[in-house]
Parts: C-alpha cells; structure tokens; sequence
C-alpha cells in the first residue's frame, strides 16, 4: 500500500472542544488551545465552542498584568493557520455577559442552546476545559 493510499484510509474523527471556563486564573483555557492546536496538527475535524465564563476567552483588550499570566488571546486569531475554522459561542452566554460579536477578537457563529446541542450531538469525541 503506498503513502497516499494509507493517508486516505486515515481516520479522521470530529473533535469539539468546550470551553467554559473565563481566560486566566486557572490552566484550562490554555491547556485546551494547546490540545486543540495539537489535533488540527493530526488533521481532525477540530470544533471549538466557548460557553459560560469561557466566551470570556475571545474578548478584545484583554489586560493580564494584574494577574501576572502572559495574554494568550492573540494565538485565538492563528487558529485559522491551523485550519481550525469552527468557532461557536453560546449567545445565552453572550447575552448573560453582555457581549456582542464585535466585542470579540475572532469571527464565530453564535448559536442559540438547540443549535449547540445538535451540533454536539454530530461530534465523535467532546472535551470540556
């Protein structure tokens, strides 16, 4: 079997990412953009949804002084890079916190608590940070 033949047979999963947790002050943020940039790098069908505190991930002007943590919200926009082009966010998040989509740093699809659930609901695999 040749190398192209066995890169077709490769299995590509749907992995979805949930983050709902605010940016700074614990890992999770971090650590789920490190494991997300790590499946799109094995070329899987990579979704990332930000829900509860989480939306708080993509808000513009992020300050991290205060909190001694290196702002990592700019490697959000490289994603694209990645060929992680599925970004949704919770609009009862967003309302509950104020947001618009002009508040934040990257384009998403803002869903409503149905459409998030079909949409899990198509995934293989879901983690939750």
């Amino acid at each position: 079997m040749s190398e192209e033949e066995m890169m077709d047979d490769e299995v590509v999963k749907k992995f979805m990412f949930v983050n709902r947790r605010a940016p700074y002050g614990s890992i999770y943020a971090l650590e789920s953009l490190e494991v997300v940039l790590i499946a799109a790098a094995f070329d899987q069908d990579v979704s990332l949804v930000f829900s509860d505190d989480g939306v708080f991930q993509l808000k513009k002007g992020q300050e991290t002084e205060g909190v001694g943590m290196k702002n990592f919200s700019p490697t959000y926009r490289a994603l694209e890079m990645y060929d992680v082009e599925k970004l949704y966010v919770s609009k009862a998040s967003m309302d509950e916190r104020g947001l618009t989509k002009d508040d934040l740093i990257v384009d998403v699809e803002v869903l409503g608590d149905e459409a998030l659930a079909d949409l899990m609901d198509d995934q293989d695999v879901i983690f939750s940070f």
